[in-house]
């Protein structure tokens, strides 16, 4: 991954480092360069947090222009379930988790504040998805659901910033609940670590590797972030009021 500025006077983004073909183009926010103050400080991009809407606005735009995209971001309204929206059809901001598009200019987002962003492609460069997966996300089966478009395409997967492995505590209930999942394709077992009686470490990057690689894709990049101790991104279990970052994916225009 390449951070492609690092001045606080404009946005810095991050450039997945995947061998995706050319028609792919791909980034993610970091919380750096935007007008938002106080808790949301600096480029907040959620609406629904709180923040002053004109500071949201004008980072929205900083991002289109200093990112060059093509279009706005088709936004979601995010609640932790697995419906994908297939953007050629898609209109309004639909209850949705992942969005996916097979024409260029149609620019796929998530915001994340510790959920993990999950950006996937085929190699024909025909179709990109971004997916929104937190550990409610990965339960319900929204990787599995975002897989359902690619059928019979060779994938790629690229994880962007989310809450490290050591970071995440979660209880023994959401841990047997993923143990509940298990298959021989699909065990969950090594996305935990014991932590302390009734409490384990949960890996969010593991739990989409092992989803993923059931699904039978096997390049996967990414996962090597800590939204909560990297201070260049928000994070709502080291904050609790705070911003969003975004990650995005789209098709470019074919060169003539």
């Amino acid at each position: 991954m390449v951070l492609i500025s690092d001045s606080t006077a404009e946005p810095d983004f991050l450039i997945p480092d995947w061998p995706a073909p050319l028609p792919v183009k791909a980034l993610a926010t970091t919380r750096n360069g935007g007008v938002s103050v106080g808790d949301f400080a600096s480029l907040n991009l959620g609406l629904h947090v709180g923040d002053d809407p004109v500071a949201v606005t004008a980072n929205r735009k900083s991002l289109c222009d200093y990112g060059v995209l093509p279009t706005e971001p088709f936004w979601l309204n995010q609640v932790h379930g697995k419906r994908v929206v297939d953007l050629a059809t898609a209109s309004g901001t639909p209850d949705a988790d992942a969005a996916m598009a097979t024409k260029p200019k149609q620019v796929c987002a998530v915001m994340t504040a510790d959920c993990l962003p999950l950006l996937l492609c085929n190699m024909a460069g025909t179709k990109v998805a971004a997916v929104h997966a937190g550990w409610r996300g990965l339960e319900a089966g929204i990787v599995q659901e975002a897989l359902h478009h690619f059928e019979g395409d060779e994938v790629l997967a690229w994880l962007g910033p989310a809450i490290g492995p050591l970071s995440y505590e979660i209880d023994d209930k959401i841990r047997d609940q993923f143990l509940r999942l298990n298959t021989r394709a699909m065990d969950f077992d090594d996305a935990f670590e014991f932590s302390r009686p009734g409490h384990w470490y949960f890996n969010l990057y593991r739990t989409a590797k092992i989803i993923l690689a059931a699904a039978g894709v096997d390049e996967i990049y990414g996962g090597n972030l800590c939204t909560l101790s990297d201070e260049r991104f928000y994070s709502y279990r080291r904050d609790g009021v705070t911003g969003r970052q975004a990650t995005l994916i789209w098709l470019q225009e074919p060169q003539k």
